[in-house]
């Protein structure tokens, strides 16, 4: 059975434009993550990542809220990894749309915008940056407005680094994106990404399209054409926690087992 209390969501914006900032203060303000424990861009995990300052591997959390489960993938905004931003999208209902207020629409805002709306995604247009001397807010808005011609909702206007109508946001986020839908109890699964780890294998970042996934279950690769058993499901809080199944609509992992990266 479908929780109507589910959002999948991801944010897409051109580079250095607030996208990890603004998921941090999602984790904050969903006590995801304990405040003396964060840390600037927390989801960015690779060390050249937060060397630069900027997202290279899209990163899933779930965030609960007021009853609610907030499934956020944070994607690269650089146009180097246009690759992981269409794979976040395709395991989403919904999208953020971030752009700098002193910056206005760029190159790949538009770029990952065209992607999302080719995937029928809703579109939540968020201004950030409201809080710096060169912003130009009025400006900004007008972008918007030319960019999504029939976007008729309210444009928020943020800041992440001050937290200032984050709230506002995750209410949106709750308003506007619909809950996962699904016609079938057959199980059906999207891979969206992978990570090899040396103990476990290979362990798959999912989106479950239909049905119920638990431990122990048999699962076909249909690209592979490989049978495995499910060894561990989870979710991402953002780290990983067991969990007893995933059923449809909800985004997590599975613990495979197998060796090979290619066969997932």
């Amino acid at each position: 059975m479908l929780d109507s209390k589910i959002r999948n969501f991801c944010i897409i914006s051109h580079v250095d434009h607030g996208k990890s900032t603004l998921a941090d203060r999602f984790l904050e303000l969903t006590k995801t993550v304990p405040l003396e424990k964060m840390k600037p861009q927390y989801l960015d995990r690779l060390p050249l990542e937060r060397e630069r300052g900027i997202t290279i591997k899209l990163q899933p959390a779930t965030m609960s809220w007021q009853g609610y489960t907030l499934n956020l993938i944070d994607t690269p905004g650089h146009v180097d990894f246009s690759y992981e931003v269409s794979r976040s999208l395709a395991a989403v209902e919904g999208a953020i749309l971030l752009v700098d207020a002193s910056q206005g629409i760029q190159a790949q805002t538009i770029a990952n915008l065209h992607q999302a709306q080719t995937q029928s995604l809703v579109i939540i247009p968020v201004i950030n940056k409201i809080d710096m001397p060169a912003a130009d807010i009025e400006r900004t808005e007008k972008e918007v407005h030319n960019l999504l011609p029939d976007y008729h909702g309210k444009i928020i206007k943020v800041s992440a680094k001050t937290g200032e109508n984050i709230q506002e946001v995750i209410d949106e986020i709750i308003r506007q994106i619909p809950a996962p839908s699904s016609n079938n109890e057959d199980l059906q699964i999207l891979i969206f990404d992978s990570q090899y780890d040396n103990y476990q294998g290979v362990i798959a970042h999912v989106r479950i399209m239909q049905g119920e996934l638990k431990k122990g279950q048999p699962i076909y690769l249909v690209g592979s054409e490989k049978e495995t058993e499910v060894l561990e499901v989870g979710v991402f809080k953002p780290e990983r926690k067991e969990a007893k199944s995933l059923s449809a609509g909800e985004i997590g992992y599975i613990v495979t087992g197998l060796k090979d990266l290619k066969i997932v």
